[in-house]
Protein backbone atom coordinates (compact mmCIF):
# COMPACT_ATOMS: atom_id res chain seq x y z
CA UNK A 1 0.00 0.00 0.00
CA UNK A 2 1.33 3.44 -0.89
CA UNK A 3 2.09 5.73 2.03
CA UNK A 4 -0.52 8.44 2.50
CA UNK A 5 0.21 12.03 3.33
CA UNK A 6 -1.94 13.71 5.94
CA UNK A 7 -3.50 16.85 4.48
CA UNK A 8 -6.47 17.13 6.76
CA UNK A 9 -7.01 20.90 6.88
CA UNK A 10 -9.07 21.16 3.72
CA UNK A 11 -11.26 18.23 4.74
CA UNK A 12 -11.71 19.46 8.31
CA UNK A 13 -12.73 22.89 7.03
CA UNK A 14 -15.38 21.26 4.88
CA UNK A 15 -16.51 19.09 7.80
CA UNK A 16 -16.72 22.11 10.12
CA UNK A 17 -18.97 23.95 7.68
CA UNK A 18 -21.25 20.93 7.56
CA UNK A 19 -21.21 20.70 11.36
CA UNK A 20 -22.58 24.24 11.52
CA UNK A 21 -25.45 23.15 9.28
CA UNK A 22 -26.08 19.98 11.28
CA UNK A 23 -26.19 21.96 14.53
CA UNK A 24 -29.11 24.13 13.41
CA UNK A 25 -31.73 21.43 13.94
CA UNK A 26 -29.81 18.73 15.81
CA UNK A 27 -32.06 18.93 18.89
CA UNK A 28 -35.27 18.71 16.86
CA UNK A 29 -33.98 15.84 14.73
CA UNK A 30 -32.89 13.94 17.82
CA UNK A 31 -36.45 14.13 19.14
CA UNK A 32 -37.93 13.07 15.81
CA UNK A 33 -35.64 10.10 15.19
CA UNK A 34 -35.82 8.56 11.74
CA UNK A 35 -33.32 9.12 8.94
CA UNK A 36 -31.39 12.41 8.49
CA UNK A 37 -31.87 12.30 4.72
CA UNK A 38 -31.05 15.97 4.08
CA UNK A 39 -27.86 15.73 6.11
CA UNK A 40 -26.80 12.47 4.50
CA UNK A 41 -27.22 14.00 1.07
CA UNK A 42 -25.08 16.97 2.10
CA UNK A 43 -22.34 14.51 3.08
CA UNK A 44 -22.71 12.80 -0.30
CA UNK A 45 -22.36 16.14 -2.07
CA UNK A 46 -19.30 17.07 0.00
CA UNK A 47 -17.19 14.21 -1.39
CA UNK A 48 -16.18 13.22 2.15
CA UNK A 49 -17.53 9.70 1.67
CA UNK A 50 -14.46 8.87 -0.43
CA UNK A 51 -11.96 10.34 2.02
CA UNK A 52 -10.27 7.04 2.93
CA UNK A 53 -10.37 5.50 -0.55
CA UNK A 54 -6.91 5.37 -2.18
CA UNK A 55 -6.32 7.90 -4.94
CA UNK A 56 -5.74 5.13 -7.47
CA UNK A 57 -9.44 4.26 -7.13
CA UNK A 58 -10.68 7.84 -7.31
CA UNK A 59 -10.62 8.65 -3.60
CA UNK A 60 -8.80 11.24 -1.51
CA UNK A 61 -6.22 8.82 -0.09
CA UNK A 62 -6.42 10.14 3.46
CA UNK A 63 -5.56 8.15 6.62
CA UNK A 64 -7.93 6.86 9.27
CA UNK A 65 -6.87 9.65 11.64
CA UNK A 66 -8.47 12.22 9.32
CA UNK A 67 -11.70 10.24 9.14
CA UNK A 68 -11.74 9.95 12.92
CA UNK A 69 -11.10 13.66 13.38
CA UNK A 70 -14.22 14.39 11.32
CA UNK A 71 -16.18 11.83 13.34
CA UNK A 72 -15.15 13.70 16.47
CA UNK A 73 -16.05 17.10 15.01
CA UNK A 74 -19.52 15.99 13.97
CA UNK A 75 -20.13 14.26 17.30
CA UNK A 76 -19.85 17.66 18.98
CA UNK A 77 -23.21 18.57 17.48
CA UNK A 78 -24.76 15.29 16.26
CA UNK A 79 -23.45 11.93 17.41
CA UNK A 80 -25.83 10.08 15.09
CA UNK A 81 -24.31 11.63 11.99
CA UNK A 82 -20.82 11.06 13.37
CA UNK A 83 -21.66 7.40 13.89
CA UNK A 84 -23.13 7.04 10.40
CA UNK A 85 -20.06 8.59 8.83
CA UNK A 86 -17.59 6.42 10.72
CA UNK A 87 -19.56 3.25 10.11
CA UNK A 88 -19.79 4.05 6.41
CA UNK A 89 -16.05 3.44 6.25
CA UNK A 90 -16.24 0.48 8.62
CA UNK A 91 -18.50 -1.28 6.10
CA UNK A 92 -16.73 0.01 3.00
CA UNK A 93 -13.27 -1.30 3.94
CA UNK A 94 -14.47 -4.86 4.56
CA UNK A 95 -13.83 -5.64 0.90
CA UNK A 96 -10.27 -4.39 1.46
CA UNK A 97 -9.78 -6.47 4.60
CA UNK A 98 -11.40 -9.74 3.51
CA UNK A 99 -12.07 -9.45 -0.21
CA UNK A 100 -10.17 -10.28 -3.35
CA UNK A 101 -8.12 -7.57 -5.10
CA UNK A 102 -10.89 -7.40 -7.69
CA UNK A 103 -13.56 -6.83 -5.02
CA UNK A 104 -11.47 -4.17 -3.33
CA UNK A 105 -10.96 -2.31 -6.60
CA UNK A 106 -14.60 -2.59 -7.63
CA UNK A 107 -16.19 -1.36 -4.39
CA UNK A 108 -13.67 1.42 -3.83
CA UNK A 109 -13.98 2.65 -7.41
CA UNK A 110 -17.77 2.61 -7.67
CA UNK A 111 -18.12 4.27 -4.25
CA UNK A 112 -15.70 7.06 -5.13
CA UNK A 113 -17.32 7.63 -8.52
CA UNK A 114 -20.88 7.85 -7.17
CA UNK A 115 -20.33 9.07 -3.59
CA UNK A 116 -22.17 6.00 -2.32
CA UNK A 117 -23.16 5.80 1.34
CA UNK A 118 -22.67 2.42 3.02
CA UNK A 119 -24.70 0.80 5.78
CA UNK A 120 -24.61 -2.59 7.40
CA UNK A 121 -26.77 -5.45 8.57
CA UNK A 122 -24.10 -7.79 9.84
CA UNK A 123 -24.50 -8.15 13.60
CA UNK A 124 -22.19 -11.14 14.22
CA UNK A 125 -23.87 -12.20 17.47
CA UNK A 126 -27.27 -12.60 15.86
CA UNK A 127 -27.29 -15.71 13.68
CA UNK A 128 -30.82 -15.21 12.39
CA UNK A 129 -30.09 -14.89 8.67
CA UNK A 130 -29.64 -18.24 6.94
CA UNK A 131 -28.09 -18.78 3.52
CA UNK A 132 -28.70 -21.68 1.14
CA UNK A 133 -26.26 -22.39 -1.67
CA UNK A 134 -28.01 -22.75 -5.05
CA UNK A 135 -25.52 -23.15 -7.87
CA UNK A 136 -23.41 -19.99 -8.14
CA UNK A 137 -25.65 -18.05 -5.80
CA UNK A 138 -26.66 -18.00 -2.16
CA UNK A 139 -30.29 -17.35 -1.21
CA UNK A 140 -30.65 -15.72 2.20
CA UNK A 141 -33.65 -15.37 4.51
CA UNK A 142 -34.13 -13.89 7.96
CA UNK A 143 -33.56 -10.59 9.70
CA UNK A 144 -30.92 -8.72 11.68
CA UNK A 145 -31.11 -5.98 14.30
CA UNK A 146 -28.60 -3.18 14.98
CA UNK A 147 -28.32 -2.49 11.24
CA UNK A 148 -26.70 0.93 11.63
CA UNK A 149 -26.83 3.16 8.59
CA UNK A 150 -29.08 0.85 6.60
CA UNK A 151 -31.82 3.43 5.79
CA UNK A 152 -30.90 5.54 2.76
CA UNK A 153 -27.76 3.48 2.11
CA UNK A 154 -26.52 2.47 -1.32
CA UNK A 155 -24.66 -0.68 -0.28
CA UNK A 156 -25.17 -3.03 2.65
CA UNK A 157 -22.54 -5.14 4.34
CA UNK A 158 -24.46 -8.28 5.32
CA UNK A 159 -23.80 -11.60 7.06
CA UNK A 160 -25.43 -15.01 7.22
CA UNK A 161 -24.89 -18.55 8.39
CA UNK A 162 -24.86 -21.44 5.91
CA UNK A 163 -27.83 -23.71 6.56
CA UNK A 164 -25.79 -26.88 6.01
CA UNK A 165 -22.41 -26.07 7.56
CA UNK A 166 -23.33 -23.17 9.88
CA UNK A 167 -20.27 -21.41 8.48
CA UNK A 168 -20.44 -17.64 8.88
CA UNK A 169 -20.17 -15.43 5.78
CA UNK A 170 -20.02 -11.74 4.91
CA UNK A 171 -21.19 -10.26 1.66
CA UNK A 172 -21.99 -6.96 -0.01
CA UNK A 173 -25.22 -6.19 -1.85
CA UNK A 174 -27.04 -3.08 -3.08
CA UNK A 175 -29.60 -2.01 -0.50
CA UNK A 176 -32.15 -1.84 -3.30
CA UNK A 177 -31.87 -5.56 -4.02
CA UNK A 178 -35.18 -7.37 -4.37
CA UNK A 179 -36.25 -8.96 -1.09
CA UNK A 180 -34.40 -6.48 1.16
CA UNK A 181 -36.61 -4.49 3.53
CA UNK A 182 -35.13 -1.81 5.78
CA UNK A 183 -37.50 -1.22 8.70
CA UNK A 184 -37.92 2.12 10.45
CA UNK A 185 -38.09 0.56 13.92
CA UNK A 186 -35.06 1.94 15.76
CA UNK A 187 -36.34 3.51 19.00
CA UNK A 188 -33.46 3.69 21.44
CA UNK A 189 -32.95 6.45 24.00
CA UNK A 190 -29.84 7.54 22.09
CA UNK A 191 -28.27 7.66 18.62
CA UNK A 192 -31.82 8.15 17.43
CA UNK A 193 -31.01 8.94 13.80
CA UNK A 194 -28.58 6.10 13.11
CA UNK A 195 -31.25 3.81 11.69
CA UNK A 196 -29.87 0.95 13.77
CA UNK A 197 -33.04 -1.10 13.55
CA UNK A 198 -34.03 -4.19 11.61
CA UNK A 199 -33.37 -5.34 8.07
CA UNK A 200 -35.33 -8.30 6.68
CA UNK A 201 -34.21 -10.59 3.87
CA UNK A 202 -36.73 -12.61 1.87
CA UNK A 203 -35.20 -14.88 -0.77
CA UNK A 204 -32.44 -12.35 -1.38
CA UNK A 205 -29.89 -13.43 -3.98
CA UNK A 206 -26.20 -13.00 -3.22
CA UNK A 207 -23.94 -13.62 -6.19
CA UNK A 208 -20.59 -15.37 -5.87
CA UNK A 209 -18.63 -12.20 -6.60
CA UNK A 210 -20.47 -10.45 -3.74
CA UNK A 211 -19.30 -12.95 -1.12
CA UNK A 212 -16.23 -11.99 0.92
CA UNK A 213 -13.59 -14.22 2.43
CA UNK A 214 -12.74 -16.34 -0.61
CA UNK A 215 -9.13 -15.16 -0.98
CA UNK A 216 -6.00 -16.05 0.99
CA UNK A 217 -5.93 -12.52 2.44
CA UNK A 218 -9.14 -13.29 4.33
CA UNK A 219 -7.06 -15.32 6.79
CA UNK A 220 -4.44 -12.61 7.37
CA UNK A 221 -3.91 -10.64 10.58
CA UNK A 222 -4.95 -7.51 8.67
CA UNK A 223 -8.36 -9.06 8.02
CA UNK A 224 -9.02 -9.18 11.79
CA UNK A 225 -8.75 -5.47 12.59
CA UNK A 226 -12.44 -4.66 12.16
CA UNK A 227 -13.09 -4.37 15.93
CA UNK A 228 -10.12 -2.03 16.24
CA UNK A 229 -11.71 0.20 13.62
CA UNK A 230 -15.15 0.18 15.26
CA UNK A 231 -13.74 0.92 18.73
CA UNK A 232 -11.69 3.77 17.25
CA UNK A 233 -14.77 5.29 15.65
CA UNK A 234 -16.81 5.10 18.86
CA UNK A 235 -13.98 6.51 20.99
CA UNK A 236 -14.07 9.60 18.81
CA UNK A 237 -17.86 9.76 19.07
CA UNK A 238 -17.47 9.75 22.87
CA UNK A 239 -14.82 12.48 22.99
CA UNK A 240 -16.64 14.64 20.47
CA UNK A 241 -19.87 14.26 22.43
CA UNK A 242 -18.11 15.31 25.64
CA UNK A 243 -16.70 18.36 23.88
CA UNK A 244 -20.12 19.21 22.49
CA UNK A 245 -21.75 18.82 25.90
CA UNK A 246 -19.32 21.29 27.45
CA UNK A 247 -19.71 23.74 24.56
CA UNK A 248 -23.51 23.76 24.85
CA UNK A 249 -23.36 23.93 28.66
CA UNK A 250 -20.89 26.83 28.49
CA UNK A 251 -23.21 28.81 26.27
CA UNK A 252 -26.10 28.15 28.63
CA UNK A 253 -24.07 29.06 31.74
CA UNK A 254 -22.95 32.34 30.22
CA UNK A 255 -26.37 33.40 28.95
CA UNK A 256 -29.11 31.72 30.99
CA UNK A 257 -27.89 30.22 34.29
CA UNK A 258 -28.73 32.06 37.48
CA UNK A 259 -26.41 32.19 40.49
CA UNK A 260 -27.53 30.38 43.60
CA UNK A 261 -29.02 32.87 46.03
CA UNK A 262 -26.39 32.22 48.75
CA UNK A 263 -23.41 32.22 46.37
CA UNK A 264 -22.59 35.88 46.85
CA UNK A 265 -21.91 36.41 43.12
CA UNK A 266 -23.92 38.29 40.51
CA UNK A 267 -23.40 35.85 37.67
CA UNK A 268 -23.50 32.04 37.65
CA UNK A 269 -20.29 32.04 35.62
CA UNK A 270 -18.49 33.74 38.52
CA UNK A 271 -19.34 31.08 41.08
CA UNK A 272 -16.08 29.43 42.26
CA UNK A 273 -17.75 26.02 42.21
CA UNK A 274 -18.79 26.50 38.58
CA UNK A 275 -15.30 27.65 37.62
CA UNK A 276 -13.77 24.58 39.26
CA UNK A 277 -16.11 22.19 37.51
CA UNK A 278 -15.48 23.68 34.08
CA UNK A 279 -11.78 23.37 34.80
CA UNK A 280 -12.31 19.74 35.69
CA UNK A 281 -14.24 19.16 32.45
CA UNK A 282 -11.41 20.63 30.41
CA UNK A 283 -8.78 18.47 32.10
CA UNK A 284 -10.84 15.31 31.55
CA UNK A 285 -11.38 16.05 27.88
CA UNK A 286 -7.69 16.76 27.30
CA UNK A 287 -6.71 13.40 28.75
CA UNK A 288 -9.26 11.49 26.67
CA UNK A 289 -8.53 13.44 23.49
CA UNK A 290 -4.79 12.87 23.83
CA UNK A 291 -5.21 9.13 24.18
CA UNK A 292 -7.70 8.96 21.31
CA UNK A 293 -5.32 10.86 19.04
CA UNK A 294 -2.42 8.61 20.05
CA UNK A 295 -4.56 5.58 19.22
CA UNK A 296 -5.54 7.08 15.86
CA UNK A 297 -1.89 7.53 14.91
CA UNK A 298 -1.19 3.91 15.84
CA UNK A 299 -4.14 2.84 13.70
CA UNK A 300 -2.65 4.74 10.76
CA UNK A 301 0.56 2.75 11.23
CA UNK A 302 -1.04 -0.68 11.17
CA UNK A 303 -3.34 0.26 8.27
CA UNK A 304 -0.28 1.11 6.19
CA UNK A 305 1.26 -2.29 6.89
CA UNK A 306 -1.76 -3.97 5.33
CA UNK A 307 -1.16 -7.71 4.78
CA UNK A 308 2.32 -7.49 6.29
CA UNK A 309 0.79 -6.68 9.66
CA UNK A 310 2.03 -8.95 12.46
CA UNK A 311 0.00 -10.28 15.39
CA UNK A 312 2.18 -8.30 17.79
CA UNK A 313 1.60 -5.05 15.91
CA UNK A 314 -2.11 -5.72 15.84
CA UNK A 315 -2.05 -6.46 19.56
CA UNK A 316 -0.25 -3.24 20.43
CA UNK A 317 -2.85 -1.23 18.54
CA UNK A 318 -5.76 -3.23 20.00
CA UNK A 319 -4.65 -2.47 23.57
CA UNK A 320 -4.17 1.24 22.88
CA UNK A 321 -7.51 1.58 21.09
CA UNK A 322 -9.32 -0.34 23.84
CA UNK A 323 -7.79 1.97 26.45
CA UNK A 324 -8.83 5.03 24.44
CA UNK A 325 -12.35 3.66 24.10
CA UNK A 326 -12.65 2.96 27.83
CA UNK A 327 -11.33 6.34 28.92
CA UNK A 328 -13.31 8.36 26.38
CA UNK A 329 -16.50 6.52 27.36
CA UNK A 330 -15.92 7.20 31.05
CA UNK A 331 -15.11 10.84 30.47
CA UNK A 332 -18.07 11.27 28.15
CA UNK A 333 -20.56 9.74 30.56
CA UNK A 334 -19.19 11.73 33.49
CA UNK A 335 -19.17 15.10 31.76
CA UNK A 336 -22.49 14.69 29.94
CA UNK A 337 -24.14 13.96 33.30
CA UNK A 338 -22.37 16.65 35.34
CA UNK A 339 -23.01 19.55 32.95
CA UNK A 340 -26.41 20.01 34.60
CA UNK A 341 -24.64 20.91 37.85
CA UNK A 342 -23.25 24.03 36.15
CA UNK A 343 -26.33 24.94 34.14
CA UNK A 344 -29.14 24.56 36.65
CA UNK A 345 -32.65 23.18 36.88
CA UNK A 346 -34.10 25.09 33.93
CA UNK A 347 -31.48 23.58 31.60
CA UNK A 348 -33.26 20.23 31.84
CA UNK A 349 -36.06 21.55 29.62
CA UNK A 350 -36.32 19.34 26.57
CA UNK A 351 -36.05 22.28 24.18
CA UNK A 352 -32.35 22.63 25.02
CA UNK A 353 -31.53 18.99 24.29
CA UNK A 354 -28.62 18.89 26.72
CA UNK A 355 -29.57 15.36 27.71
CA UNK A 356 -28.86 14.00 24.23
CA UNK A 357 -25.12 13.86 24.85
CA UNK A 358 -25.47 11.47 27.78
CA UNK A 359 -28.13 9.39 26.03
CA UNK A 360 -25.96 8.94 22.94
CA UNK A 361 -22.85 7.94 24.85
CA UNK A 362 -24.75 5.65 27.21
CA UNK A 363 -26.37 3.83 24.30
CA UNK A 364 -23.06 3.12 22.59
CA UNK A 365 -21.04 2.12 25.66
CA UNK A 366 -23.46 -0.75 26.27
CA UNK A 367 -22.99 -2.37 22.86
CA UNK A 368 -19.37 -3.30 23.54
CA UNK A 369 -19.07 -3.56 27.34
CA UNK A 370 -16.19 -1.79 29.07
CA UNK A 371 -15.79 -4.72 31.47
CA UNK A 372 -14.48 -7.04 28.78
CA UNK A 373 -12.14 -4.47 27.29
CA UNK A 374 -10.67 -3.88 30.74
CA UNK A 375 -10.16 -7.62 31.23
CA UNK A 376 -8.23 -7.76 27.97
CA UNK A 377 -6.11 -4.79 29.02
CA UNK A 378 -5.51 -6.28 32.46
CA UNK A 379 -4.46 -9.60 30.95
CA UNK A 380 -1.93 -7.73 28.83
CA UNK A 381 -0.63 -5.77 31.84
CA UNK A 382 -0.18 -8.89 33.97
CA UNK A 383 0.70 -11.54 31.40
CA UNK A 384 1.73 -9.59 28.28
CA UNK A 385 -0.98 -11.40 26.33
CA UNK A 386 -2.65 -9.45 23.56
CA UNK A 387 -6.42 -9.75 23.01
CA UNK A 388 -7.41 -12.65 20.81
CA UNK A 389 -8.87 -11.49 17.53
CA UNK A 390 -12.65 -11.77 17.59
CA UNK A 391 -15.81 -9.93 16.65
CA UNK A 392 -15.29 -7.33 19.41
CA UNK A 393 -11.62 -7.58 20.38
Amino acid sequence: MEAVVKDSNIYLEKANLLAQEFAKDAVERDKAGGTPKVQRDKIRESGLLKLLIPKEYGGEGQPWSTVLRIVREWAKVDASIAHLYGYHFLALVRAHLKGTPEQKEYYYTITAKNNYFWGNSSNPLQRTVIGKRVGNQVIINGQKNFSSGSPDSDFLLISWSDQDTNEYFNGIIPTSRKGVTVHDDWDSIGQRQTGSGTVSFEDVIVENHEILGTSDSANSVFATINPILSQSILANVFVGSAEGAVADAKQYTLTKSRPWYTSGVEKASEDPSTLRQYGDFWVEIQSAASLVEKAANKLDEIWEKEFFLSEEERGECAILVAAANVLSGRVGLDISSRIFEVTGARSTASKYGLDRFWRNIRTHTLHNPVEYKLRNIGNWVLHQEYPKAGFYS
